[in-house]
């Protein structure tokens, strides 16, 4: 190894896979553990590429066409916003990561398993309050913003999208 101090660089969406990276990189100089590519680039202040492709951005974009005009209900990566009409409002990592599942795949029912892997990048339910949770502060947002969109619940299995 050279004589400059080696950093390494961990990513991990959940509290115990960030643990978990933190044991196994034990022994480095210096560690920075976060929960996004995002947040790295922050951090290290590299402007770079948008982590998602403008392909894969658009996927998280749903028109909604509740008026004669059509207006669109979208997700900004980059910045962690919802956008609806000419107003948006910001979002938590897993608001994030919950409504790019959610919007890029209207009326379809995600399960709380699958959720809760996308989200939390783990298998573990526990009692599910995690994600009701955060469903919970997205109604909200939802709401404030005054999106027609609902996040409905399918007794028994998830969640979806639904659009007026």
């Amino acid at each position: 190894m050279s004589g400059r101090p080696s950093l390494a660089i961990g990513i991990a969406s959940s509290a115990s896979h960030r643990r978990r990276l933190a044991e196994l990189f034990g022994g480095s100089e210096a560690v920075l553990i976060v929960s996004s590519v995002d947040q790295a680039r922050r951090f290290l202040g590299v402007a770079g590429e948008p982590a998602a492709p403008p392909a894969e951005a658009a996927a998280h974009r749903v028109v909604v066409t509740a008026a004669p005009a059509a207006t669109a209900l979208s997700i900004d990566s980059d910045r962690r916003v919802l956008r609806w009409r000419n107003r948006e409002i910001g979002l938590t990592p897993l608001e994030h990561d919950l409504l790019r599942c959610l919007v890029g795949t209207p009326g379809h029912t995600w399960t709380h398993r699958r959720l809760h892997r996308e989200v939390w990048g783990t298998e573990r339910l526990g009692r599910g309050s995690d994600l009701h949770s955060v469903v919970r502060r997205v109604r909200r947002k939802l709401a404030r913003l005054g999106v027609p969109a609902t996040i409905d619940a399918v007794r028994g299995v998830g969640f979806r999208l639904a659009l007026p």
